[in-house]
């Protein structure tokens, strides 16, 4: 039976400060619901998505036409029981369907583009506790995310300690590594190297950055998949000809390996459903994302305990072998820091050949962690 959605957008009645000192008002949250809330309120889950993500969680995408990204895992007696829970899923701020961001229209009319406020984090998680105090929901039975969402999970942990009765942090980190950085740092680069780009202000012509979006987002790619994976997966095959015919070397730059054909692919269909802004502002957010150093100003020192020490919350820390975006290691640190703050967490270590990825595909054995850590 297929999940039930309801299709939301609230304007946020208060202004929303950020952490740059900047104040949005009239934010918009977009957002989508599954599964009835009951009368104590108090069987509602929080899903935060990943950075290309969406509200799109377990329903059709309006743009795409294709599944909701986490559409295995949400719906009717899946691990994430609709038929239990009432389940959220909000775009954050900055991003581009439908919540505030560069491409929403400012005070005076025009486009933010490249005025809009830099944001964090701890910024999109400010507008999702909104968004859950417009619901008149105070504390959650979850928040669950991975990658970006499992970041946004532990700070609304650390940052609103008594809004959510268990935190389900999967494939993530408490800080963004140099790594991580440089990555990103190439996908933005890309993005205004396109002439199309023009300062940000492309919203009003004919021609976006799609060539630089596109390169940022087959950069991004690879460091969500596995060396094993896309081996098993591509290899050093040729890829088929337009005409039918086997897989030669063209000795020019057309896609002679399957693998870059992928890639390509990869970069070409983003660009129909995410902007190029939205995805400068969303990659700085992450890289400026750092729990430690939050909640390093209270005379303690930069360690990351500090930041979990007024929970009440249950955790459960997830992560995979073959993740080398955000490795195991990432996990054993904020599960340490959980240990020493006295909080209850569990955590596991899952083998997948997927790489990051490995949160959004078919894992069984995580299916069963989920479905286990939200009874």
């Amino acid at each position: 039976m297929p999940v039930q959605n309801v299709s939301h957008a609230i304007t946020l009645p208060a202004s929303l400060p950020l952490d740059s000192g900047d104040v949005l008002e009239g934010a918009v949250i977009a957002f989508e619901s599954y599964g009835e809330l009951n009368p104590a309120k108090d069987n509602a889950i929080l899903v935060c998505h990943a950075l290309t993500g969406d509200q799109y969680l377990a329903s059709d995408h309006p743009v795409t036409g294709k599944p909701g990204w986490w559409e295995r895992m949400v719906g009717p007696g899946k691990p994430i029981d609709t038929n239990r829970f009432h389940v959220i899923c909000a775009n954050v701020i900055g991003s581009c369907m439908g919540s505030t961001g560069p491409r929403s229209t400012a005070p005076d009319g025009r486009p933010y583009a490249m005025r809009f406020p830099v944001i964090t984090i701890r910024d999109m998680v400010r507008g999702q506790i909104a968004l859950l105090d417009g619901l008149g929901i105070e504390r959650l039975h979850a928040v669950v995310g991975g990658s970006m969402g499992g970041m946004q999970a532990l700070s609304l942990a650390a940052n609103f300690p008594n809004r959510a009765a268990r935190v389900l942090a999967i494939a993530t980190t408490a800080r963004h590594s140099a790594q991580n950085i440089a990555f990103h740092e190439v996908g933005r680069q890309a993005i205004m190297a396109d002439p199309a780009w023009a300062g940000g202000d492309y919203y009003a012509q004919d021609q976006r950055p799609d060539a630089g979006l596109s390169v940022a987002r087959m950069a991004a790619h690879i460091t969500y998949l596995s060396e094993a994976g896309l081996t098993e997966k591509f290899g050093r095959r040729l890829q088929e000809r337009a005409d039918g015919s086997a897989g030669a070397k063209s000795f020019g730059f057309d896609a002679d390996f399957q693998v870059e054909s992928y890639l390509r692919y990869q970069g070409s269909g983003f660009t129909r459903r995410f902007d190029a802004n939205s995805y400068l502002y969303i990659t700085r957010a992450m890289d400026y994302f750092d729990l430690a150093e939050e909640f390093s100003g209270d005379g303690r020192g930069v360690h990351l305990g500090n930041a979990f020490a007024g929970t009440t919350a249950r955790f459960c820390l997830i992560s995979f072998d073959s993740d080398w975006l955000y490795p195991t290691a990432e996990s054993r640190h904020v599960v340490h820091a959980l240990n020493a703050a006295g909080a209850p967490v569990s955590f596991v270590e899952l083998s997948a050949p997927f790489g990051h990825d490995s949160f959004l595909l078919d894992v069984p054995a995580l299916d069963r962690v989920i479905k286990g850590f939200l009874e």
